[in-house]
């Protein structure tokens, strides 16, 4: 008799189906424009029904945005399974980096014509909503993981929250510049440098035992 598929898998799967339709979602509004794609186009460009797209995004401008929270998301996860002696903030960056890693040394240069559809897309009024709605719900995810790395407490405590901000303004510092560069520009090395001179500055607090 086969397996059934435990939790893990199936979450697994629901993860993988998300990110093919918020994959899509950027794809084709780069290919076509914002106005001229649909949910329908984006479902049929993941291979799935228009309503399965609507079990996991409201809209075309959530399927984008999720993309952001979820690599948030990805990286508080990566944080929290690290091993305890790793220290927090060369942990959290090298975390970060690897989400980035496609654009790394290696990766082939930046396409100037998708770099250009990224800024009408970024630009477009329908979206600016969402987006800022995406980095709350992405700085809340890793908050939680510093938190709970760090043993502070979120809700009297603005370290984790600090860090949160500031780490997901360093990547959307890194990102802008890339795209306003005059010439196609890697981001890992820009994120890297910015990540590097934000964490020299985030000293890690004293356990609580320690603190006087």
């Amino acid at each position: 008799m086969e397996d059934t598929p435990g939790p893990g898998l199936r979450e697994r799967k629901k993860r993988e189906t998300r990110d093919e339709l918020s994959r899509a979602a950027v794809e084709l509004v780069g290919e076509r424009g914002w106005a001229a794609v649909t949910i329908d186009d984006i479902a049929a460009r993941a291979g799935v029904a228009p309503r399965t797209f609507r079990n996991y995004f409201p809209t075309k401008a959530a399927a984008i945005s999720g993309r952001h929270v979820d690599r948030m998301r990805r990286v508080a996860e990566a944080l929290a399974a690290l091993p305890a002696d790793v220290p927090l903030l060369p942990g959290l960056l090298d975390r970060v980096l690897a989400e980035f890693a496609q654009s790394g040394p290696g990766a082939p240069p930046p396409d100037p014509a998708r770099i250009a559809a990224v800024r009408l897309m970024l630009a477009e009024p329908a979206l600016q909503g969402e987006l800022a709605r995406a980095g709350a719900l992405a700085r809340d995810e890793l908050a939680a993981a510093v938190a709970a790395r760090t043993g502070t407490d979120p809700e009297r405590e603005i370290y984790p929250h600090l860090v949160a901000a500031a780490v997901d303004s360093a990547v959307d510092v890194a990102i802008t510049h890339c795209l306003g560069a005059a010439r196609p520009v890697p981001l890992v090395p820009v994120l890297r440098d910015a990540l590097e001179r934000l964490t020299a500055g985030l000293a890690v607090p004293p356990a609580p035992e320690e603190q006087p």
